[in-house]
């Protein structure tokens, strides 16, 4: 099963990194964003990816091309520019479709320009910005036990603020940013089966509008509740964060 990641994106409200770089380049802990959640899924068994590229795209096609070269010895012959590689390197597995799906495409459109990459096969898709700790495997099993045509990772993401219960004007419980206890909020890590493709009609479909509205309306949608770790990079706070956790040795998202 191909894991298509949505990578295309400008980025503007990490804007003071993406200037230069798109956002699943961004790095946390020496490493881009991509590369995290990429071995998420390769822990699991998953190394067949597709990523849907757009806004400098190019960067991510050279990281990939280098990726072999900059994780092995390496011996170079100056004078031709010959270059042999010593050892395994990573022994990384991934095989990677790199997918100029365009600049101002939309995240619906983006899977459909990568249709012919799929065929008729189910597929996973997820964002180039978020990670977390989900259990693709449970994710999988669950999708397959529902039938549908849709499955989404459903998470409560972490408050930005304490959280307060109140009796009167009397505060009784206080939670310095604890995970929100409101609604559930899509999480991305889908699992889709090809007939979502009939529901996207372009390049300027959102899949968070039509498509999943469409889905949830034919009762072809079903969520995955995933209670424990998930984090979004849309800002350079959530960005701290992240490499804060790194940093700390608690990054909950690094598998294996």
């Amino acid at each position: 099963m191909k894991v298509v990641i949505l990578a295309g994106g400008m980025g503007t409200r990490l804007s003071e990194e993406t200037d230069l770089k798109p956002k699943p380049m961004v790095e946390i802990g020496g490493k881009p964003m991509l590369w995290h959640i990429m071995q998420h899924y390769s822990f699991y068994g998953f190394n067949e990816f597709v990523l849907c590229l757009g806004y400098r795209g190019e960067q991510i096609k050279r990281y990939m091309m280098d990726y072999a070269r900059l994780t092995s010895d390496l011996t170079i012959k100056l004078r031709n520019g010959d270059v042999m590689r010593h050892g395994d390197g990573s022994r990384c597995e991934w095989t990677v479709e790199l997918v100029d799906t365009g600049m101002a495409t939309q995240t619906g459109g983006r899977i459909k320009r990568i249709q012919k990459y799929i065929g008729n096969s189910p597929f996973m898709v997820t964002y180039g910005d978020g990670v977390c700790d989900v259990n693709i495997t449970d994710l999988l099993a669950f999708h397959k036990k529902h039938g549908k045509i849709g499955t989404l990772t459903a998470v409560r993401p972490p408050a930005r603020f304490g959280h307060m219960h109140f009796e009167s004007d009397l505060i009784t419980k206080f939670t310095e940013k604890a995970q929100a206890e409101g609604g559930w909020i899509n999480g991305g890590f889908f699992i889709f089966e090809p007939k979502v493709f009939d529901l996207i009609q372009g390049d300027d479909t959102w899949l968070e509008h039509e498509p999943l509205e469409t889905l949830a309306q034919q009762r072809q949608l079903v969520a995955y509740k995933h209670e424990g770790f998930w984090q979004c990079m849309d800002t350079m706070r959530d960005r701290r964060l992240l490499e804060d956790l790194w940093e700390k040795g608690q990054a909950t998202w690094k598998a294996g």
